[in-house]
Protein backbone atom coordinates (compact mmCIF):
# COMPACT_ATOMS: atom_id res chain seq x y z
CA UNK A 1 0.00 0.00 0.00
CA UNK A 2 2.90 2.35 0.68
CA UNK A 3 3.87 2.16 -2.98
CA UNK A 4 0.37 2.58 -4.41
CA UNK A 5 0.74 6.37 -5.01
CA UNK A 6 4.09 5.76 -6.76
CA UNK A 7 2.57 3.02 -8.90
CA UNK A 8 -0.43 5.12 -9.93
CA UNK A 9 1.78 8.09 -10.80
CA UNK A 10 4.09 5.82 -12.80
CA UNK A 11 1.26 3.97 -14.56
CA UNK A 12 -0.75 6.99 -15.68
CA UNK A 13 2.40 8.82 -16.78
CA UNK A 14 3.45 5.90 -18.98
CA UNK A 15 -0.06 5.59 -20.42
CA UNK A 16 -0.20 9.08 -21.93
CA UNK A 17 0.91 7.91 -25.39
CA UNK A 18 -1.32 4.83 -25.89
CA UNK A 19 -4.39 6.42 -24.28
CA UNK A 20 -4.00 9.53 -26.45
CA UNK A 21 -4.08 7.37 -29.59
CA UNK A 22 -7.75 6.64 -28.90
CA UNK A 23 -8.37 10.22 -30.08
CA UNK A 24 -7.61 9.32 -33.71
CA UNK A 25 -7.22 5.52 -34.07
CA UNK A 26 -10.95 4.70 -34.07
CA UNK A 27 -11.52 7.28 -36.80
CA UNK A 28 -8.56 5.93 -38.77
CA UNK A 29 -10.06 2.46 -38.72
CA UNK A 30 -13.47 3.80 -39.77
CA UNK A 31 -11.84 5.60 -42.69
CA UNK A 32 -10.12 2.37 -43.64
CA UNK A 33 -13.58 0.78 -43.62
CA UNK A 34 -14.88 3.54 -45.92
CA UNK A 35 -17.31 4.60 -43.21
CA UNK A 36 -18.86 1.14 -42.76
CA UNK A 37 -20.13 1.35 -39.19
CA UNK A 38 -21.28 -2.27 -39.24
CA UNK A 39 -17.63 -3.39 -39.31
CA UNK A 40 -16.27 -0.88 -36.78
CA UNK A 41 -16.73 -2.74 -33.48
CA UNK A 42 -15.47 -6.12 -34.83
CA UNK A 43 -12.46 -4.36 -36.35
CA UNK A 44 -11.56 -2.55 -33.13
CA UNK A 45 -12.07 -5.77 -31.15
CA UNK A 46 -9.62 -7.56 -33.47
CA UNK A 47 -7.12 -4.74 -33.00
CA UNK A 48 -7.36 -4.92 -29.19
CA UNK A 49 -6.92 -8.71 -29.35
CA UNK A 50 -3.72 -8.33 -31.39
CA UNK A 51 -2.44 -5.69 -28.98
CA UNK A 52 -3.12 -8.05 -26.05
CA UNK A 53 -1.13 -10.84 -27.72
CA UNK A 54 1.79 -8.49 -28.43
CA UNK A 55 1.55 -7.23 -24.85
CA UNK A 56 2.06 -10.80 -23.64
CA UNK A 57 5.51 -10.70 -25.24
CA UNK A 58 6.33 -7.46 -23.43
CA UNK A 59 5.05 -9.05 -20.20
CA UNK A 60 7.79 -11.65 -20.69
CA UNK A 61 10.41 -9.06 -21.63
CA UNK A 62 9.71 -7.16 -18.42
CA UNK A 63 10.37 -10.41 -16.57
CA UNK A 64 13.63 -11.02 -18.43
CA UNK A 65 14.85 -7.42 -18.15
CA UNK A 66 13.56 -5.80 -14.94
CA UNK A 67 16.05 -2.98 -15.34
CA UNK A 68 14.39 -1.94 -18.60
CA UNK A 69 15.20 -2.47 -22.24
CA UNK A 70 12.24 -4.23 -23.77
CA UNK A 71 12.52 -5.00 -27.46
CA UNK A 72 16.15 -3.91 -28.01
CA UNK A 73 17.34 -6.01 -25.05
CA UNK A 74 15.30 -8.99 -26.26
CA UNK A 75 16.67 -8.80 -29.80
CA UNK A 76 20.23 -8.36 -28.49
CA UNK A 77 20.06 -11.31 -26.09
CA UNK A 78 18.51 -13.58 -28.72
CA UNK A 79 20.63 -12.76 -31.77
CA UNK A 80 23.47 -10.45 -30.76
CA UNK A 81 23.74 -6.77 -29.95
CA UNK A 82 23.76 -5.62 -33.57
CA UNK A 83 20.14 -6.74 -33.94
CA UNK A 84 19.07 -4.18 -31.35
CA UNK A 85 19.34 -1.51 -34.06
CA UNK A 86 16.17 -2.80 -35.74
CA UNK A 87 13.86 -1.85 -32.86
CA UNK A 88 15.98 1.22 -32.01
CA UNK A 89 15.72 2.60 -35.55
CA UNK A 90 11.99 1.89 -35.64
CA UNK A 91 11.40 3.54 -32.28
CA UNK A 92 13.34 6.69 -33.24
CA UNK A 93 11.02 7.07 -36.23
CA UNK A 94 8.01 6.22 -34.06
CA UNK A 95 8.88 8.91 -31.48
CA UNK A 96 9.09 11.53 -34.23
CA UNK A 97 5.79 10.43 -35.75
CA UNK A 98 4.16 10.50 -32.32
CA UNK A 99 5.08 14.17 -31.96
CA UNK A 100 3.74 14.99 -35.41
CA UNK A 101 0.53 12.96 -35.15
CA UNK A 102 -0.21 14.08 -31.59
CA UNK A 103 0.23 17.79 -32.35
CA UNK A 104 -1.81 17.50 -35.55
CA UNK A 105 -4.55 15.69 -33.59
CA UNK A 106 -4.45 18.36 -30.87
CA UNK A 107 -4.97 20.97 -33.58
CA UNK A 108 -7.94 18.95 -34.85
CA UNK A 109 -9.40 18.85 -31.34
CA UNK A 110 -9.23 22.64 -31.11
CA UNK A 111 -10.65 23.11 -34.61
CA UNK A 112 -13.55 20.75 -33.84
CA UNK A 113 -14.59 23.17 -31.09
CA UNK A 114 -13.85 26.32 -33.13
CA UNK A 115 -14.47 25.33 -36.79
CA UNK A 116 -13.52 28.82 -38.02
CA UNK A 117 -9.89 27.84 -37.31
CA UNK A 118 -9.93 25.19 -40.07
CA UNK A 119 -8.05 27.37 -42.65
CA UNK A 120 -5.22 27.73 -40.12
CA UNK A 121 -4.92 23.98 -39.41
CA UNK A 122 -1.30 23.58 -40.55
CA UNK A 123 0.00 26.74 -38.82
CA UNK A 124 -1.75 25.67 -35.60
CA UNK A 125 -0.20 22.20 -35.83
CA UNK A 126 3.26 23.69 -36.42
CA UNK A 127 2.80 26.11 -33.53
CA UNK A 128 1.89 23.24 -31.21
CA UNK A 129 4.96 21.25 -32.31
CA UNK A 130 7.12 24.25 -31.41
CA UNK A 131 5.29 25.10 -28.16
CA UNK A 132 5.64 21.55 -26.83
CA UNK A 133 9.34 21.53 -27.75
CA UNK A 134 9.90 24.79 -25.86
CA UNK A 135 7.95 23.45 -22.90
CA UNK A 136 10.13 20.32 -22.85
CA UNK A 137 13.35 22.35 -23.10
CA UNK A 138 12.23 24.54 -20.19
CA UNK A 139 11.25 21.55 -18.10
CA UNK A 140 7.60 22.61 -18.04
CA UNK A 141 6.20 19.24 -19.12
CA UNK A 142 6.65 17.07 -16.05
CA UNK A 143 5.54 13.55 -15.27
CA UNK A 144 2.80 14.78 -12.94
CA UNK A 145 1.27 16.78 -15.81
CA UNK A 146 1.29 13.67 -18.01
CA UNK A 147 -0.49 11.65 -15.32
CA UNK A 148 -3.10 14.35 -14.64
CA UNK A 149 -3.87 14.79 -18.35
CA UNK A 150 -4.26 11.02 -18.76
CA UNK A 151 -6.59 10.60 -15.78
CA UNK A 152 -8.70 13.60 -16.81
CA UNK A 153 -9.17 12.30 -20.36
CA UNK A 154 -10.00 8.77 -19.18
CA UNK A 155 -12.63 10.08 -16.75
CA UNK A 156 -14.25 12.34 -19.34
CA UNK A 157 -14.14 9.68 -22.08
CA UNK A 158 -15.86 7.19 -19.78
CA UNK A 159 -18.48 9.85 -19.11
CA UNK A 160 -19.02 10.37 -22.84
CA UNK A 161 -19.42 6.61 -23.31
CA UNK A 162 -21.89 6.33 -20.44
CA UNK A 163 -24.02 9.26 -21.64
CA UNK A 164 -23.72 8.39 -25.34
CA UNK A 165 -24.81 4.81 -24.80
CA UNK A 166 -28.25 6.04 -23.70
CA UNK A 167 -28.57 9.01 -26.07
CA UNK A 168 -31.24 9.00 -28.76
CA UNK A 169 -29.35 8.30 -32.03
CA UNK A 170 -31.73 10.53 -33.96
CA UNK A 171 -32.06 13.44 -31.54
CA UNK A 172 -28.52 13.43 -30.19
CA UNK A 173 -26.96 15.39 -33.02
CA UNK A 174 -26.92 16.11 -36.74
CA UNK A 175 -24.28 13.79 -38.12
CA UNK A 176 -26.05 10.41 -38.21
CA UNK A 177 -25.33 8.79 -41.54
CA UNK A 178 -25.53 5.31 -40.01
CA UNK A 179 -28.15 5.67 -37.29
CA UNK A 180 -29.76 2.34 -36.54
CA UNK A 181 -26.75 0.26 -37.62
CA UNK A 182 -26.54 -3.01 -35.61
CA UNK A 183 -23.79 -2.90 -32.99
CA UNK A 184 -22.32 -6.20 -34.19
CA UNK A 185 -23.12 -6.25 -37.87
CA UNK A 186 -21.58 -8.59 -40.42
CA UNK A 187 -18.07 -7.24 -40.89
CA UNK A 188 -16.65 -7.29 -44.42
CA UNK A 189 -13.46 -9.36 -44.14
CA UNK A 190 -11.51 -7.59 -46.88
CA UNK A 191 -12.15 -4.07 -45.64
CA UNK A 192 -11.53 -5.15 -42.04
CA UNK A 193 -8.10 -6.56 -42.93
CA UNK A 194 -7.18 -3.31 -44.67
CA UNK A 195 -8.49 -1.16 -41.80
CA UNK A 196 -6.69 -3.03 -39.01
CA UNK A 197 -3.23 -1.60 -39.81
CA UNK A 198 -4.64 1.94 -39.65
CA UNK A 199 -6.38 1.30 -36.34
CA UNK A 200 -3.13 -0.18 -35.05
CA UNK A 201 -2.08 3.35 -34.15
CA UNK A 202 -3.56 2.23 -30.82
CA UNK A 203 -0.56 -0.07 -30.35
CA UNK A 204 1.97 2.71 -30.04
CA UNK A 205 3.20 2.88 -26.48
CA UNK A 206 2.83 -0.85 -25.76
CA UNK A 207 6.60 -1.02 -25.26
CA UNK A 208 6.61 1.96 -22.87
CA UNK A 209 6.26 0.07 -19.55
CA UNK A 210 9.16 -2.26 -20.40
CA UNK A 211 11.40 0.78 -20.87
CA UNK A 212 9.98 3.11 -18.23
CA UNK A 213 10.76 0.72 -15.35
CA UNK A 214 14.38 1.78 -15.78
CA UNK A 215 13.31 5.10 -14.23
CA UNK A 216 12.57 3.33 -10.92
CA UNK A 217 16.08 2.58 -9.61
CA UNK A 218 14.85 2.90 -6.01
CA UNK A 219 12.87 -0.34 -6.39
CA UNK A 220 14.04 -3.94 -6.34
CA UNK A 221 13.85 -6.02 -9.52
CA UNK A 222 10.73 -7.83 -8.27
CA UNK A 223 8.93 -4.52 -7.67
CA UNK A 224 9.94 -3.14 -11.04
CA UNK A 225 8.56 -6.29 -12.66
CA UNK A 226 5.27 -5.82 -10.85
CA UNK A 227 5.07 -2.12 -11.71
CA UNK A 228 5.83 -2.79 -15.37
CA UNK A 229 3.48 -5.72 -15.76
CA UNK A 230 0.57 -4.19 -13.85
CA UNK A 231 0.95 -0.98 -15.86
CA UNK A 232 1.08 -2.92 -19.14
CA UNK A 233 -2.15 -4.80 -18.52
CA UNK A 234 -3.94 -1.86 -16.95
CA UNK A 235 -3.03 0.09 -20.08
CA UNK A 236 -4.40 -2.65 -22.35
CA UNK A 237 -7.59 -2.76 -20.28
CA UNK A 238 -8.13 1.01 -20.31
CA UNK A 239 -7.30 1.47 -23.99
CA UNK A 240 -9.46 -1.53 -24.88
CA UNK A 241 -12.40 -0.26 -22.83
CA UNK A 242 -12.23 3.25 -24.26
CA UNK A 243 -11.78 1.99 -27.81
CA UNK A 244 -14.64 -0.52 -27.81
CA UNK A 245 -16.84 1.85 -25.82
CA UNK A 246 -16.34 4.78 -28.18
CA UNK A 247 -16.73 2.57 -31.25
CA UNK A 248 -19.98 1.17 -29.86
CA UNK A 249 -21.29 4.67 -29.12
CA UNK A 250 -20.34 5.77 -32.65
CA UNK A 251 -22.38 2.88 -34.05
CA UNK A 252 -25.28 3.55 -31.68
CA UNK A 253 -25.33 7.23 -32.60
CA UNK A 254 -24.66 6.58 -36.28
CA UNK A 255 -21.80 9.06 -36.11
CA UNK A 256 -20.17 8.07 -39.41
CA UNK A 257 -17.20 9.88 -40.94
CA UNK A 258 -16.88 13.43 -39.58
CA UNK A 259 -16.78 16.64 -41.64
CA UNK A 260 -13.36 18.09 -42.45
CA UNK A 261 -13.50 20.59 -39.58
CA UNK A 262 -14.16 17.93 -36.94
CA UNK A 263 -13.12 14.46 -35.76
CA UNK A 264 -15.02 11.29 -34.99
CA UNK A 265 -14.17 11.63 -31.30
CA UNK A 266 -15.44 15.21 -31.26
CA UNK A 267 -18.69 14.21 -32.99
CA UNK A 268 -19.26 11.42 -30.46
CA UNK A 269 -18.63 13.84 -27.57
CA UNK A 270 -20.74 16.60 -29.10
CA UNK A 271 -23.68 14.25 -29.55
CA UNK A 272 -23.34 12.92 -26.02
CA UNK A 273 -22.61 16.18 -24.18
CA UNK A 274 -24.09 18.84 -26.43
CA UNK A 275 -22.05 21.81 -27.57
CA UNK A 276 -21.65 23.53 -24.23
CA UNK A 277 -19.16 23.53 -21.37
CA UNK A 278 -18.92 19.74 -21.13
CA UNK A 279 -17.95 19.44 -24.78
CA UNK A 280 -15.42 22.27 -24.45
CA UNK A 281 -13.83 20.60 -21.42
CA UNK A 282 -13.61 17.28 -23.26
CA UNK A 283 -11.89 18.87 -26.26
CA UNK A 284 -9.41 20.69 -24.00
CA UNK A 285 -8.67 17.46 -22.13
CA UNK A 286 -8.13 15.64 -25.44
CA UNK A 287 -5.72 18.32 -26.65
CA UNK A 288 -3.78 18.36 -23.38
CA UNK A 289 -3.38 14.58 -23.40
CA UNK A 290 -2.20 14.62 -27.00
CA UNK A 291 0.35 17.34 -26.21
CA UNK A 292 1.51 15.33 -23.20
CA UNK A 293 2.10 12.35 -25.49
CA UNK A 294 4.10 14.60 -27.82
CA UNK A 295 6.19 15.88 -24.91
CA UNK A 296 6.85 12.33 -23.73
CA UNK A 297 8.09 11.38 -27.21
CA UNK A 298 10.33 14.46 -27.39
CA UNK A 299 11.99 13.27 -24.18
CA UNK A 300 12.20 9.64 -25.31
CA UNK A 301 13.64 10.42 -28.75
CA UNK A 302 16.19 12.92 -27.48
CA UNK A 303 17.11 10.48 -24.69
CA UNK A 304 17.95 7.72 -27.18
CA UNK A 305 20.08 10.13 -29.23
CA UNK A 306 21.87 11.23 -26.06
CA UNK A 307 22.68 7.60 -25.22
CA UNK A 308 23.90 6.90 -28.76
CA UNK A 309 26.12 10.00 -28.63
CA UNK A 310 27.99 8.58 -25.63
CA UNK A 311 28.21 4.95 -26.77
CA UNK A 312 31.62 3.31 -26.69
CA UNK A 313 34.50 3.15 -24.21
CA UNK A 314 36.10 6.31 -25.57
CA UNK A 315 32.77 8.14 -25.77
CA UNK A 316 33.08 8.80 -29.50
CA UNK A 317 29.44 7.86 -29.98
CA UNK A 318 27.37 6.70 -32.94
CA UNK A 319 25.90 10.15 -33.55
CA UNK A 320 27.31 13.64 -33.13
CA UNK A 321 28.45 14.52 -29.61
CA UNK A 322 26.18 17.55 -29.64
CA UNK A 323 23.24 15.18 -29.11
CA UNK A 324 24.77 14.37 -25.75
CA UNK A 325 24.64 17.98 -24.53
CA UNK A 326 21.98 18.77 -21.94
CA UNK A 327 20.64 22.16 -20.89
CA UNK A 328 20.17 23.49 -17.36
CA UNK A 329 16.95 21.48 -17.08
CA UNK A 330 18.83 18.25 -17.99
CA UNK A 331 17.10 17.99 -21.36
CA UNK A 332 19.15 16.97 -24.46
CA UNK A 333 18.53 20.14 -26.44
CA UNK A 334 19.97 19.04 -29.78
CA UNK A 335 17.92 15.86 -29.74
CA UNK A 336 14.75 17.85 -29.09
CA UNK A 337 15.71 20.20 -31.94
CA UNK A 338 16.15 17.30 -34.37
CA UNK A 339 12.80 15.74 -33.45
CA UNK A 340 11.20 19.20 -33.71
CA UNK A 341 12.55 19.72 -37.23
CA UNK A 342 11.46 16.28 -38.45
CA UNK A 343 8.00 16.53 -36.84
CA UNK A 344 7.48 20.01 -38.28
CA UNK A 345 8.25 18.73 -41.78
CA UNK A 346 5.69 15.95 -41.33
CA UNK A 347 2.99 18.31 -40.05
CA UNK A 348 3.69 20.82 -42.81
CA UNK A 349 3.43 18.09 -45.42
CA UNK A 350 0.52 16.12 -43.95
CA UNK A 351 -1.57 18.77 -42.23
CA UNK A 352 -4.01 16.63 -40.26
CA UNK A 353 -3.40 13.51 -38.21
CA UNK A 354 -5.47 11.24 -40.45
CA UNK A 355 -3.02 11.88 -43.29
CA UNK A 356 -0.11 10.87 -41.05
CA UNK A 357 -1.56 7.78 -39.39
CA UNK A 358 -0.75 5.68 -42.45
CA UNK A 359 2.94 6.14 -41.65
CA UNK A 360 2.49 5.79 -37.94
CA UNK A 361 1.81 2.18 -36.97
CA UNK A 362 4.44 0.81 -39.35
CA UNK A 363 7.54 1.86 -37.45
CA UNK A 364 6.38 0.57 -34.08
CA UNK A 365 5.34 -2.74 -35.63
CA UNK A 366 8.86 -3.20 -37.01
CA UNK A 367 10.00 -2.89 -33.40
CA UNK A 368 7.29 -5.34 -32.28
CA UNK A 369 8.46 -7.89 -34.86
CA UNK A 370 12.04 -7.76 -33.57
CA UNK A 371 10.77 -8.03 -29.98
CA UNK A 372 8.43 -10.98 -30.59
CA UNK A 373 10.99 -12.95 -32.63
CA UNK A 374 13.72 -12.23 -30.09
CA UNK A 375 11.48 -13.26 -27.22
CA UNK A 376 10.51 -16.43 -29.10
CA UNK A 377 14.16 -17.45 -29.33
CA UNK A 378 14.69 -16.71 -25.63
CA UNK A 379 11.64 -18.85 -24.79
CA UNK A 380 12.92 -21.64 -27.06
CA UNK A 381 16.37 -21.68 -25.44
CA UNK A 382 14.74 -21.71 -21.99
CA UNK A 383 12.46 -24.61 -22.97
CA UNK A 384 9.30 -22.63 -22.23
CA UNK A 385 6.93 -24.14 -24.79
CA UNK A 386 3.77 -22.24 -23.88
CA UNK A 387 5.60 -18.92 -23.99
CA UNK A 388 7.23 -19.91 -27.29
CA UNK A 389 3.84 -20.70 -28.84
CA UNK A 390 2.46 -17.33 -27.74
CA UNK A 391 5.54 -15.51 -29.06
CA UNK A 392 5.21 -17.24 -32.42
CA UNK A 393 1.54 -16.29 -32.68
CA UNK A 394 2.47 -12.70 -31.80
CA UNK A 395 5.26 -12.62 -34.39
CA UNK A 396 2.92 -14.01 -37.05
CA UNK A 397 0.23 -11.40 -36.34
CA UNK A 398 2.75 -8.55 -36.28
CA UNK A 399 4.28 -9.76 -39.56
CA UNK A 400 0.80 -9.96 -41.11
CA UNK A 401 0.03 -6.36 -40.09
CA UNK A 402 3.37 -5.23 -41.52
CA UNK A 403 2.70 -7.10 -44.76
CA UNK A 404 -0.62 -5.29 -45.20
CA UNK A 405 1.04 -1.99 -44.31
CA UNK A 406 3.64 -2.25 -47.06
CA UNK A 407 0.90 -2.56 -49.67
CA UNK A 408 0.38 1.18 -49.10
CA UNK A 409 2.88 3.79 -50.23
CA UNK A 410 2.95 5.59 -46.87
CA UNK A 411 3.52 2.30 -45.04
CA UNK A 412 6.34 1.37 -47.39
CA UNK A 413 7.98 4.76 -46.89
CA UNK A 414 7.79 4.49 -43.11
CA UNK A 415 9.30 0.99 -43.14
CA UNK A 416 12.08 2.12 -45.49
CA UNK A 417 12.96 5.10 -43.29
CA UNK A 418 13.01 2.91 -40.16
CA UNK A 419 15.29 0.43 -41.91
CA UNK A 420 17.54 3.19 -43.21
CA UNK A 421 17.99 4.67 -39.72
CA UNK A 422 18.75 1.22 -38.27
CA UNK A 423 21.22 0.40 -41.06
CA UNK A 424 23.03 3.72 -40.71
CA UNK A 425 23.46 3.30 -36.97
CA UNK A 426 24.59 -0.30 -37.43
CA UNK A 427 27.25 0.70 -39.99
CA UNK A 428 28.61 3.40 -37.68
CA UNK A 429 28.58 0.91 -34.80
CA UNK A 430 30.58 -1.61 -36.84
CA UNK A 431 33.07 1.04 -37.95
CA UNK A 432 33.61 2.02 -34.30
CA UNK A 433 34.48 -1.50 -33.27
CA UNK A 434 31.03 -2.69 -32.12
CA UNK A 435 30.99 -1.01 -28.69
CA UNK A 436 28.65 -2.44 -26.06
CA UNK A 437 25.58 -0.80 -24.61
CA UNK A 438 23.44 -0.57 -27.75
CA UNK A 439 20.53 -2.53 -26.31
CA UNK A 440 20.36 -0.24 -23.27
CA UNK A 441 20.29 2.98 -25.32
CA UNK A 442 16.53 3.34 -25.05
CA UNK A 443 16.59 3.37 -21.25
CA UNK A 444 19.77 5.39 -20.68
Amino acid sequence: MRRLPLFLAFAFTVMADPVSSVAYAVESALRGLDGDLASLVPTMAAIIAIIAIVSATYHELIGHFPSGGGGPEGAAKAFGEGWAFIPLGALLVDFTLTVAVSCAAAASALIAYVPDLEPARTPIGLALVAIVAVGVLLGRFGRVAFAIATVLFIALALGVIAVGAFADPVAAGTHHAGAGTPLLGAAALGSTLLAIPLGMALATGVEAPSNAIAQLPQLEDSDRRRFGRYTLWMMVGIVGTLTIGLAAVAVHQGSGLPPKDSTLLAEIARDALGGGTGFALFQVASALLLLSAAASSYLAGSGVLKALAALGPDGQGLVSKRFGHINRYLVPEWGVALVLAAAAILVAGGGREQHLVGFYAVAVFASFLAATIGCARISYLAGRRAALALNIVGAFLVAAVLAVNVTRVDGLIALFVSGAVAFYLWRVWVSHGRPGGVAAAEVS
